[in-house]
């Protein structure tokens, strides 16, 4: 089965896991989607996640803290449609509550890391 979107696949994943409480999830691997996960788990929206290789590919196992609850994720740049942003207008996402991922130049980043660093890029998702 192929995917057009993978991103918004994980993120579908993740919503999905958590508004059924489950502790952990597993889905395809791929290098965008572990920077993704790294930045999830610096900000405390996941517990931990590891790569796992099976038969001819590898998987992402995604540990869920299952007491926390995500309001919503919302991915912003589509295949169709990519939405960028300068430095001076990312925008921060329910006051500063929520996280924005940032694609840049030096890497995947959180919103407030790229305003910071005078760098914008793709703005990928929101989650809060």
């Amino acid at each position: 089965m192929t995917h057009t979107d993978p991103i918004s696949d994980l993120l579908t994943r993740i919503r999905n896991a958590y508004r059924v409480k489950k502790e952990g999830l597993t889905c395809p691997n791929s290098k965008l989607k572990q920077e993704i996960l790294k930045v999830l788990k610096e900000k405390g929206f996941i517990k931990d996640f590891s790569v796992e290789k099976e038969k001819s590919f590898s998987v992402l196992n995604i540990k869920l803290d299952p007491d926390k609850e995500i309001k919503f994720i919302k991915k912003i740049s589509k295949p169709g449609q990519r939405i960028y942003s300068s430095a001076k207008e990312l925008k921060r996402v329910l006051s500063g509550l929520g996280v924005s991922i940032v694609s840049t130049s030096q890497g995947l980043m959180t919103g407030d890391e790229a305003r910071s660093k005078n760098m914008g890029g793709e703005i990928l998702c929101e989650i809060a």
